[in-house]
């Protein structure tokens, strides 16, 4: 469906009809969040302050005491080390051998992970059991440079990824093939895109679709497997319906509106009041030998501009986006003076459309 995305109103054309497979989710087959806690080490003097993190000395004793080595009691003054969160998502099916990406961020005071390398981590999920284990020299995107009066930072030099960096030890069981039915959870529920859905599946194959509610629709294999079907249908193209909204976000400016936004008979007058102050004080100074003194005067100009230039403009009854978009782009409006508009109109009565504010 065609939409308009306004950070100077411009149209955004129509795209061919997706896939099945790109605008639903399928029963169980989801990833699986990961989660580990692990020590950086390498840094050229960039890593936590041992004094200021203790967990990261805590991990670096236990981690020593591991290997043989006590120094339990001894000072640290070591900045080569950063404690650090690892996460990452297991793929669905994701078999025992398999490798993945993991993300590092820091959790003390580090400064950039930069050259460093992760020491073996293991990967947990929100049942405690472990299901994959990280370890490998770290990429970092961005870099900080310090001098003695300036500094540069690009990017966030405390994150950093490992292209994969974990392999997998545990599958998640699941057997897709033995099941007999599957449910389409659609990403964006609508009735009329979910019957669309049915319909499609079943012009390919008779009586294996059925519509539970505007978010789900249940295929069966009918005696054969609902996976050889599954594969066979994901690429059917459907054309997805989309309720009338227009989305709001304040604080980057930015109007988003669906093709189907229609205006009832309204007219719009936008004008904004400029007021700009500059000072600019001069120096008096006394005659000579007067014994005065120097006084600063001020002197104060204001500049006015109400935007008197413009004038009304009229929509016209059941006017599309279109044609909202032309009238409103005539007035010279920004993207701030949009939103003001567009809830005015919501107001009026005259938006005939949902508006969501981010």
């Amino acid at each position: 469906m065609a939409a308009y995305a306004a950070i100077g109103l411009v149209p955004v054309h129509a795209a061919p009809a997706p896939r099945i497979k790109d605008i639903v989710d399928v029963e169980n087959v989801r990833g699986n969040q990961l989660v580990g806690y692990g020590l950086v080490v390498g840094l050229p003097g960039t890593g936590d302050r041992i004094r200021n993190t203790p967990f990261t000395e805590e991990t670096m004793q236990a981690m020593l005491e591991r290997m043989g080595v006590n120094i339990r009691g001894t000072t640290m003054r070591t900045q080569n080390v950063a404690a650090v969160s690892v996460t990452a998502t297991m793929p669905p099916f994701a078999r025992s051998g398999s490798k993945i990406d993991v993300q590092v961020s820091a959790l003390g005071d580090a400064t950039s992970l930069q050259g460093g390398t992760l020491l073996v981590s293991s990967l947990r999920a929100l049942d405690g059991e472990i299901y994959a284990v990280a370890q490998g020299p770290v990429a970092v995107s961005g870099f900080k440079a310090t001098g003695a009066a300036a500094s540069v930072t690009r990017g966030v030099p405390t994150t950093a990824r490992i292209a994969g960096g974990a392999i997998i030890e545990r599958e998640v069981p699941y057997s897709l093939r033995s099941a007999t039915t599957l449910k389409l959870a659609l990403k964006n529920p609508d009735f009329t895109t979910a019957n669309r859905i049915a319909r499609v599946i079943n012009g390919y194959a008779p009586g294996t679709a059925e519509v539970l509610d505007p978010a789900t629709v249940e295929i069966s294999g009918h005696g054969s497997s609902v996976v050889d079907l599954m594969a066979q249908i994901e690429n059917l193209t459907v054309a997805v319906d989309q309720p009338a909204k227009v989305v709001i976000n304040e604080a980057a400016g930015t109007v988003v509106m669906g093709a189907d936004v229609r205006i009832s008979p309204v007219a719009i007058a936008q004008g904004g009041l400029t007021i700009s102050v500059s000072e600019t004080p001069v120096a008096s100074q006394p005659e000579p030998f007067s014994d005065g003194k120097t006084t600063v005067l001020p002197r104060t100009r204001i500049d006015v501009d109400d935007g008197s230039g413009r004038t009304l403009q009229l929509l016209e009854d059941g006017a599309s986006l279109r044609s909202l978009v032309a009238g409103l782009n005539k007035l010279g409006v920004s993207p701030r003076d949009l939103i003001t508009i567009l809830q005015a109109l919501r107001t009026a009565g005259a938006l005939q459309a949902e508006i969501e504010v981010q």
